[in-house]
């Protein structure tokens, strides 16, 4: 089995290659490829990788800058990139802001910005599986992953695909710490499409244990972690929201708190980024440097994630700050396990669920019916089966009148985003940024989409169609 990860000189390929090697006794793997287009980067991160693969890897690894070659028999392909670097998220998530409207990564004009760039891309890609790999599955985790899962899925019409978060997996694991159990023995009803969605039940044994785990937060004070809402609120709406719908119920808090801090996520994290490969670089001529790549790699996952949402939610990020001494090995082990079961841990239990062993997991996934409300074709992010080679949806019926309602505005949006990437047309871009609810009008979406097309260079389409 050949399975390539596209968009491998990306900072988190090293928790790649920690979950192929907590996978390869699991899956009947022979070669993984690792791609990207930038080979100075895929050096440093093959650099990066290399204690991890000393330990004992059973499959051929092959790194190349040649997407066909990487492509080109295939049996699983993860699509994990982003088109622009770092760089272009620092304008998809300050332009907003200068106009008082949420500047983040995939959740309004920042996942607009994000997705006009892409589209073109996985085409692409998607073009050349069809021609070197007919066969292969296609699992997505380039952001925003349900609008190109979308255009994998709609636009394309490659049906061997999903898309993949890591966050609602998060979710289950935060809640079956809540309740002190196995998380692969529970049973979620999750709904919603990617970075919008809800928790309405969560079965153990037959029993739903929602209305418990709602009841002890409210007693306790205590939420599940990474949960940014009130108890009282989370015990008001029944369900329990992903922590990216902050973003919905608080939209001027939260940039109210990014304007605060004076830069957005991309700004926070453009820094420990450019350390660590400017750390790999110093000692990439060196011999005998393992203990010296991991001390870089792990400081950089520390800050990363000891950081997470403290912009947005005003949390005091100064308190949460990594101390600069090494880990000892044994939990350095553990924080790499613990962060690759976060990210790259789903798309390998998709391949073996696909393969081995039927699981049940949140995946983004054309509609066909789960949801009522919304259309066949439309990409939702809710609880399937995947097993026998097939991936489908539960049945999640009819849900909340206001859930829906914002899912359905919110696709709308996505719709013409995608129109808009393919048609390289800019009244549909404008048509669809100014139907998102995050943003306040057609001026604001005017300017927005303007400030976009000025700062973006060559990274973002000409949208000249209909101007």
């Amino acid at each position: 089995m050949k399975l390539t990860f596209i968009g491998a000189g990306g900072v988190r390929t090293p928790l790649v290659i920690q979950s192929i090697l907590n996978f390869q006794d699991r899956l009947p793997l022979d070669t993984v490829c690792m791609m990207d287009i930038d080979p100075e980067r895929l050096e440093l991160i093959k650099l990066a990788c290399k204690p991890r693969l000393a330990k004992g890897a059973k499959f051929n690894i092959e790194w190349t800058t040649d997407a066909r070659k990487a492509i080109r028999g295939a049996d699983f392909i993860v699509t994990t990139f982003r088109e622009g670097s770092l760089e272009s998220r620092v304008i998809d998530e300050q332009v907003p802001l200068k106009y008082g409207v949420l500047g983040q990564e995939t959740t309004g004009p920042g996942g607009f910005a994000m997705a006009l760039r892409t589209v073109p891309v996985i085409l692409h890609y998607v073009e050349l599986i069809k021609e070197l790999a007919p066969d292969a599955w296609l699992l997505n985790f380039t952001n925003p992953a349900g609008i190109l899962t979308e255009t994998i899925t709609r636009v394309a019409g490659f049906e061997h695909a999903v898309g993949i978060c890591d966050n609602p997996s998060a979710m289950m694991r935060a809640a079956a710490a809540y309740v002190h159990t196995d998380p692969d023995k529970l049973f979620p009803e999750y709904y919603g499409l990617n970075h919008l969605g809800w928790m309405r039940s969560i079965y153990l044994d037959g029993k739903d244990l929602i209305p418990d785990i709602l009841q002890k937060m409210q007693t306790s004070g205590e939420t599940i972690e990474h949960l940014p809402f009130d108890v009282n609120e989370i015990a008001a709406l029944g369900t329990i929201p992903n922590e990216y719908v902050y973003f919905y119920y608080y939209p001027r808090k939260s940039v109210e708190n990014l304007l605060k801090s004076g830069q957005s996520r991309a700004m926070q994290i453009l820094p420990f980024n450019q350390e660590l490969y400017a750390g790999l670089r110093r000692i990439r001529d060196e011999e005998d440097t393992p203990d010296k790549i991991e001390a870089i790699y792990l400081k950089y996952l520390d800050q990363r994630q000891s950081t997470y949402m403290t912009l947005e939610t005003g949390h005091d990020a100064e308190n949460a700050a990594v101390e600069e001494k090494p880990l000892e090995k044994q939990d350095a082990k553990k924080a790499m396990d613990e962060s690759a079961e976060g990210y790259s841990a789903v798309a390998l239990n998709v391949i073996e669920g696909l393969l081995e062993k039927p699981k049940l997991m949140i995946l983004n996934v054309p509609n066909r019916g789960a949801i009522s409300g919304m259309a066949e074709n439309d990409v939702i992010e809710t609880t399937c089966l995947v097993g026998n080679g097939v991936v489908r949806p539960f049945a999640m019926g009819s849900i909340p009148d206001a859930d829906l309602g914002l899912m359905k505005s919110v696709k709308a949006y996505e719709k013409l985003t995608i129109q808009a990437a393919v048609e390289d047309s800019y009244e549909l871009a404008l048509e669809a940024l100014t139907l998102h609810p995050l943003v306040p009008g057609y001026d604001i979406a005017r300017n927005i989409l303007d400030d976009y097309l000025a700062q973006h260079g060559d990274y973002f389409p000409k949208l000249l169609n209909e101007r």
